[in-house]
């Protein structure tokens, strides 16, 4: 009984109850490894790449950069990323919706299957679209008798990219609904709104920074992407080569100025991406401080504080 005295009195000064306090010594050398861990592996890689870019001077940099064969690999990098991403969309709002919401047979078949991805390897995924796309393939066949390619070229880099990024948004959402529950979608239905506009009103509001983190990670991944990629776009200069393949075809020449180049493109998409994240967190933390502010003001009477 005293030591629960004794422990709820050192709780209400600001203290921690003996046993789970640490030593300043203990304290310090924790922050100062993890502080040289991060110096190490990450920012002095990064520092290093964008050191290696303009190490030949800027002209070289920008030659790099604007070459033809860069510049086409800059290029189907945006259209892949701007095909990737909405349908990672749609369907990362389809299936959160579902599985928040409803309860059906197969639930849990269908989130081991959005976390797919996450365990198979980007080479393997690759092999899966070889065996299924390619010449000697189970529909190659038929996709050579129709003139039509998917493999080897953009349509097959599309579709290795979307299954390799189409967890990222799904598994942002899903437990954002399933904390939000369905109260204010049924209130809104009572009151006459039809499924779109319970969506698009009630819904999405609720939901919008977990979709946008996870459009962030997954633009930054399918930007980002080599092992699938790789397997099944061949890649061909300036026709199926993505960034991530620029860079290593570029090194593989021993052109490394050129590589770094533009690997400084992905470390900058990489860095705003980060940027991003921390924006989106910073903002969702604040709205929750507010609404936690408006709910304490409600009960007290008093009014809350908005910023």
């Amino acid at each position: 009984m005293a030591g629960a005295v004794t422990n709820r009195r050192s709780a209400s000064h600001g203290k921690l109850p003996r046993g789970t306090e640490e030593s300043a010594f203990a304290k310090w050398t924790l922050i100062l490894l993890a502080l040289a861990f991060c110096l190490v592996f990450l920012l002095l890689p990064l520092v290093n790449v964008f050191a290696q870019a303009f190490a030949k001077g800027w002209d070289i940099y920008w030659r790099a950069l604007t070459h033809p064969d860069s510049w086409a690999a800059i290029r189907l990098t945006l259209i892949v990323a701007a095909i990737c991403v909405p349908l990672n969309v749609l369907f990362g709002l389809a299936a959160a919706w579902a599985i928040a919401k409803f309860e059906f047979r197969g639930k849990a078949l269908l989130i081991t299957l959005i976390d797919l991805p996450f365990s198979v390897s980007p080479v393997v995924a690759g092999l899966m679209f070889i065996v299924l796309f390619g010449a000697q393939g189970f529909f190659g066949p038929w996709l050579t008798e129709h003139n039509l390619q998917i493999v080897f070229a953009v349509p097959g880099i599309v579709l290795a990219t979307v299954f390799v990024t189409f967890p990222f948004v799904a598994r942002e959402l899903i437990p954002v609904m399933q904390a939000t529950g369905s109260e204010q979608e049924q209130a809104a239905l009572t009151l006459g709104a039809n499924g779109w506009q319970t969506f698009w009103h009630v819904t999405l509001p609720s939901v919008k920074w977990g979709l946008i983190y996870g459009v962030i990670l997954c633009n930054a991944r399918a930007m980002g992407e080599y092992g699938a990629v790789r397997v099944v776009s061949a890649n061909i200069v300036g026709e199926t080569q993505t960034m991530p393949l620029r860079v290593e075809s570029l090194n593989d020449q021993f052109q490394a100025p050129a590589a770094f180049a533009v690997a400084s493109l992905l470390a900058l998409l990489a860095l705003g991406t980060l940027v991003l994240k921390t924006i989106m967190e910073w903002k969702q933390a604040r709205d929750f401080a507010q609404a936690q502010s408006l709910q304490l003001s409600a009960v007290s009477g008093q009014p809350g504080r908005q910023d």
